[in-house]
């Protein structure tokens, strides 16, 4: 069978129209801009396919529903149960949803379903999903794995900061699904390492977030290429003026779906302004991070994240940052120490906002308070996943007091607001504070790691003599 005629049409019935009678829609030439933070979302002029209440109940191949199974997965989350039964079917998918509301396999069961059974040829993927960070798209990748496997569908992860060279080797191998950074992909797709002409199912995963980060003119020459009558998932957290032309020019007579459109939907939720005064503010932020448990703490800066990890270092709080100056391979493990908790306190900037799971994280604290609401709610995401309880704190500052209610008020977010002091019971029994051990600790790599790079040392210093060992100045390493 001649692949461009190959069409992932297998849900739809023969001779039937792509999106049960729907055409696409012209896509016009205009340029994407700034405006207005909210939109409404067109109106639907296809019947949506009703809900589900399991996934049996879907149209999906045995393996997938078997490898469902096996993961625990026999009731799908809100976002699921509406969009699977209109997404299998070839519509379009404009989904509204809080991190944690379970877009990904929303998104993500149906592309792998509607790619099951196809082979992808070098350097031409079947199915993309664009996503903003390198984080989410590691989250994206890791979720999907397993369901991948089960198709014996190939999945490969294209994201800044790793090896260009071993990601075109991957396509060049073949890769049915690719999970792509726009910066990244376009870099290959540049270098003729990739084309995007065979892709017939595309998901923009939190398109706001590739807006404010400036991805707009990579994501719609990226769109540009993939095959024009394929089908589009659009996910987004909030929806603005850049995603609106975003799914007026991709998107034919989408299926529209919202649920818990904010954080001040989520019931299981906290939200606290704590009034701090910047004498005793970084006191207060110490106490916090001494806590039983881990914390994700916000800050502004690089520079702030760093300087607030050694110190939390210094008195004993097993902290470690992530922003953008990291290397790949350190952010990778970091957040895999604070996964497994060999690090409890996470120290951030807004690369960690998005794309960051971690089960049982009831804690979210914001240093320095975000600049508008849609950072509030998406680093105030990290916690309450999936109907799991949380806390989000912000620490505020007597002059940054108007400014937090204007970001609140957007928001649609009503918070408890306290005035606190470091060592008070008021502070501990809102955030769990309590006094650090004041004993310096080291945040060291995985046994594992240490052993691969200590033999891949050893391989290049064969020549050299051997030094005296045993010396070290360095503090107590955390366990």
């Amino acid at each position: 069978m001649n692949r461009t005629a190959r069409t992932n049409d297998r849900f739809r019935p023969s001779g039937a129209p792509r999106g049960a009678g729907a055409t696409r829609a012209p896509r016009p030439s205009r340029p994407v801009g700034h405006g207005p933070r909210e939109f409404a979302p067109p109106a639907t002029r296809t019947a949506a396919l009703p809900p589900v209440e399991t996934f049996a109940g879907l149209d999906l191949p045995a393996a997938l529903l078997a490898a469902l199974h096996s993961e625990g997965m026999t009731v799908p989350f809100p976002i699921q149960a509406a969009t699977l039964p209109n997404s299998l079917a070839g519509r379009d998918v404009l989904g509204r949803g809080r991190t944690g509301s379970g877009k990904t396999l929303a998104f993500g069961l149906a592309l792998l379903a509607r790619t099951a059974g196809q082979r992808a040829e070098p350097k031409q993927p079947l199915a993309l999903v664009l996503v903003p960070t390198r984080e989410l798209a590691q989250q994206v990748t890791d979720a999907l794995t397993p369901y991948a496997r089960s198709l014996r569908l190939r999945l490969t992860a294209v994201v800044g900061g790793m090896p260009i060279g071993r990601q075109a080797g991957a396509l060049r191998s073949g890769a049915e699904v690719v999970v792509a950074t726009p910066g990244r992909l376009k870099d290959l797709v540049d270098r003729g390492a990739c084309r995007l002409d065979q892709v017939a199912v595309t998901v923009l995963d939190e398109a706001d977030q590739m807006a404010d980060m400036g991805f707009m003119p990579q994501v719609t020459q990226l769109l540009d290429q993939v095959r024009r009558e394929g089908q589009r998932l659009l996910f987004s957290a909030t929806l603005d003026r850049n995603v609106d032309l975003l799914v007026r020019r991709y998107l034919a007579d989408p299926v529209v779906h919202s649920v818990d459109p904010s954080a001040g939907a989520v019931t299981t939720m906290e939200h606290h302004v704590l009034h701090v005064h910047g004498a005793d503010k970084h006191a207060t932020t110490t106490e916090i991070a001494a806590r039983d448990g881990r914390v994700i703490m916000f800050l502004d800066t690089k520079h702030a994240v760093d300087r607030l990890t050694r110190d939390l270092l210094a008195v004993g709080v097993r902290a470690s940052a992530l922003h953008g100056g990291k290397t790949q391979p350190q952010r990778s493990r970091t957040l895999a120490q604070f996964k497994t908790g060999h690090v409890t306190v996470l120290v951030a900037t807004n690369v960690a906002a998005r794309g960051i799971h971690v089960d049982n994280l009831d804690l979210v604290v914001n240093v320095d308070p975000p600049s508008d609401h849609k950072d509030y709610l998406h680093r105030g995401g990290r916690t309450a996943r999936a109907g799991e309880s949380g806390t989000v704190v912000t620490l505020v500052l007597p002059a940054q007091r108007r400014g937090m209610n204007r970001v609140m008020a957007d928001a649609g977010i009503t918070a408890r607001v306290t005035k606190v002091r470091s060592g008070e019971a008021e502070l501990s029994r809102i955030t769990g504070a309590q006094a650090p051990s004041g004993v310096p600790v080291t945040i060291s790599a995985p046994a594992a790691e240490r052993t691969g790079r200590a033999d891949s040392t050893t391989r290049g210093r064969r020549s050299r003599p051997a030094r005296s060992r045993g010396r070290s100045s360095a503090p107590r390493t955390a366990a």
